[in-house]
């Protein structure tokens, strides 16, 4: 199992007061007390995280609010880092593919072989309007259809000297990409969708998807079950492509010494959850029931990796703290139950 953590920005952790004083500082113009505090603490964590073993991280892309864009952030991370995965989140329709694959590239270079596309359709009308003159396409097998030629158009970069492609939403003439990327064939790609257009989408163009469930942890069992039939789906999908295809799953962890205590957390932030959309991703993301002591938490990411979910993508809160209760107090037991299994089937 890889074990990896969300990069915390403004509007993609639970609200706790070294981000909020961000927000509050990064709203006003010319207010500045030292380096940018959202930045600090984002660089801060992920060099810990790198240190405490977790293999890869996700900056998710917010145009709108107080977030840094995803590809300055996660260019500064890359000169501070060494070996943690780079993963870059990317709305199609907000960013050409061709630009896409020549920052991936140069993510790439830079970071000596890190970079890591994650492929979001998108859902915020406000965020297109905004930020590309209303590209936010109306309907969603459209979306679905852009998706498709964005993932050809960049891997078709990435791939091949010179690119010959005519399609409904980009075109490239005969171009080629002379800045090529370290990681061979290319750098992974993620996605996430639970509709079968996006499914065959990913199927065709991506390395990982990110698994699909139910946003309720009370029904964690029944998700396992899910994930299992699902992964199991997909791998037929992209076998059909000539492709293997591996799986994420997007988790918020919730480790406390009892249950009752780990209940009431989460609890508080189901109802957090209840306040606007940005908070519920967070919220929805106890779906994978990891809440409660080390020992049940262990036990159950036993579970989701046999249904074949192979890299974990972790919310915590308070963020800095949990993630080194993470590392210290579940890793040692997931990999001391990965040894005893390996061992058990010699």
């Amino acid at each position: 199992m890889r074990f990896g953590v969300w990069t915390p920005l403004p509007h993609t952790i639970r609200p706790e007061p070294v981000m909020n004083e961000a927000i509050r500082e990064s709203a006003v113009r010319g207010l500045a007390n030292g380096p940018d505090k959202a930045f600090t603490f984002a660089v801060d964590l992920i060099r810990r995280a790198e240190e405490l073993g977790y293999e890869t991280t996700l900056v998710a892309e917010r145009w709108m609010g107080t977030d840094h864009p995803a590809w300055m952030l996660m260019s500064a991370l890359a000169a501070l880092t060494h070996k943690i995965e780079l993963m870059v989140a990317v709305h199609p329709g907000i960013l050409n593919p061709q630009v896409v694959a020549k920052f991936a590239a140069s993510l790439d270079r830079i970071s000596g072989g890190r970079a890591a596309l994650n492929i979001v359709n998108g859902w915020w009308k406000e965020e297109f309007d905004t930020f590309s003159n209303g590209r936010l396409e109306k309907s969603e097998e459209e979306r679905y259809r852009r998706m498709d030629e964005f993932m050809q158009v960049v891997r078709g970069l990435w791939l091949q000297e010179k690119l010959d492609f005519h399609g409904e939403f980009y075109t490239v003439d005969n171009q080629g990409l002379p800045l090529k990327t370290v990681q061979l064939p290319n750098p992974p790609i993620y996605a996430a969708s639970r509709h079968d257009p996006g499914k065959d989408v990913i199927a065709r163009n991506c390395d990982h998807w990110f698994v699909d469930y139910v946003p309720d942890r009370r029904e964690w069992r029944s998700n396992v079950d899910r994930i299992a039939a699902d992964t199991a789906d997909m791998r037929a999908r992209a076998a059909a492509h000539g492709r293997n295809i591996d799986f994420g799953m997007s988790c918020h962890v919730i480790c406390t010494d009892t249950m009752e205590e780990a209940e009431r957390t989460a609890s508080a932030l189901e109802d957090y959850g209840k306040t606007n959309n940005l908070a519920f991703i967070c919220a929805k993301a106890m779906g994978s029931g990891l809440v409660g002591t080390p020992e049940v938490i262990a036990e159950r990411i036993e579970l989701f990796e046999a249904a074949g979910v192979g890299t974990l993508m972790m919310h915590f809160h308070p963020m800095y703290e949990s993630m080194e209760t993470f590392a210290h107090r579940i890793m040692p037991l997931v990999r001391k139950q990965t040894a005893s299994v390996a061992q058990d089937g010699r």
